[in-house]
């Protein structure tokens, strides 16, 4: 039976719903789609904001033949046959979701179909592709940033799956799908299954039911990744083991739980051990590296080391803090004495007049000086 949430995907611009930056009228993904515009793009952004949507209208608006891959299941061998494969004069496009989960040698074999312009690449991700794609292949795509979608566009788009719902429950449900369309639409699709009524109570009981356990893109996968942070926050590394190996064990990307881990180092670590920053890096690479089931060992090695770390968030604090300002006041004037002067004028106007490596004079723009951002 076909998923509620293809049956109602929109097949237009016109009835497609959020990502206002890209498909809003006169924006980038509008103007190539009314355009027929061919090349080749990466949609990067959170789950169920609209990635495949876009990229079946943009295939429709090109009358090209769409083939659809899962780069979780999909091999050189489904290459092969897509570039084989006579489209006669319809132009062939390549909609590789999960793309982060084509490795090194896949992406290399794919690049030169690419290259060539034998396919036309669409590749949807929820990681970032500078971390997850290929410089060569990276470099031949655009790259689009999709957000998560709002609370009144998820509402708009739980109307048109045409079930009754009051207001509580419309709600718990926009709160619950975290910007996710297709989470929303699909407790609504098995709650529709189970009872007679959707109601707040439904709801909750259908998420907990064991068909919904762990959904990588649900919510258990960002409950278990948040248990997982927090209880190294708490330097718990029995907890912390707990949670890597539930993530492990539910297929989670082993390099999404790496990630996390290095971002950890430096905002809850920091400088009271530096040192974690490279252990966690090392865990990454060793992560590439190997692949499960064995990286797991060195997932497990990292967590313990970073749950025992002592913590200090001051710069992360700090860095949070210049950026308050940076947003609140733009870009102040830099001191001339830390001006480059590369030409006779900018000497003649005192760029870089008194500089000293040394100084202990406060280096801020004006309307900042004395700020103190690490405490």
């Amino acid at each position: 039976m076909e998923p509620l949430a293809s049956k109602i995907r929109p097949k237009t611009l016109e009835e497609f719903v959020g990502q206002e930056h890209l498909a809003g009228e006169g924006k980038p993904l509008n103007i190539a789609i009314k355009q027929k515009h061919l090349f080749s793009f990466i949609l990067w952004g959170p789950p169920g904001t609209g990635k495949t949507t876009l990229a079946k209208i943009y295939a429709k608006s090109l009358n090209a033949l769409l083939f659809e891959l899962s780069a979780v299941s999909a091999g050189k061998a489904d290459i092969k046959r897509i570039v084989a494969e006579d489209s006669g004069e319809q132009p062939k496009v390549l909609f590789l979701d999960e793309i982060h989960r084509f490795n090194k040698a896949q992406q290399d074999f794919l690049l030169p179909s690419v290259e060539n312009g034998v396919i036309t690449l669409i590749g949807a991700t929820t990681e970032n592709p500078s971390f997850e794609i290929i410089p060569p292949l990276l470099s031949r795509c655009r790259v689009f940033v999709l957000n998560e979608l709002t609370e009144k566009e998820i509402l708009e788009i739980i109307k048109r799956t045409k079930f009754k719902l009051d207001k509580k429950a419309k709600d718990w449900l926009v709160a619950m799908a975290n910007g996710d369309a297709r989470q929303a639409i699909t407790m609504l699709e098995n709650t529709s299954r189970f009872y007679d009524k959707i109601t707040v109570e439904t709801l909750k009981n259908t998420l907990q039911s064991k068909f919904l356990r762990y959904d990588k893109q649900g919510e258990e996968h960002y409950n278990t990744i948040s248990a997982f942070i927090k209880s190294m926050r708490a330097s718990q590394p029995d907890a912390a083991l707990y949670y890597l190996a539930r993530m492990i064990d539910s297929g989670e990307d082993p390099k999404f739980i790496a990630r996390r881990m290095v971002i950890f180092a430096s905002e809850d670590i920091g400088m009271a051990q530096p040192t974690a920053l490279v252990v966690a890096n090392e865990v990454f690479r060793a992560v590439e590296t190997i692949g499960l089931p064995e990286c797991g060992i060195n997932l497990a090695h990292g967590v313990v080391y970073l749950s025992k770390a002592k913590k200090d968030k001051n710069s992360y604090f700090a860095f949070m803090a210049a950026m308050k300002d940076v947003k609140k006041y733009g870009n102040l004037p830099i001191p001339l004495v830390l001006r480059n002067a590369p030409t006779k004028l900018m000497k003649e106007l005192n760029y870089g007049k008194g500089y000293e490596k040394y100084t202990k004079e406060d280096l801020l723009p004006d309307k900042l000086r004395n700020k103190k951002y690490l405490k």
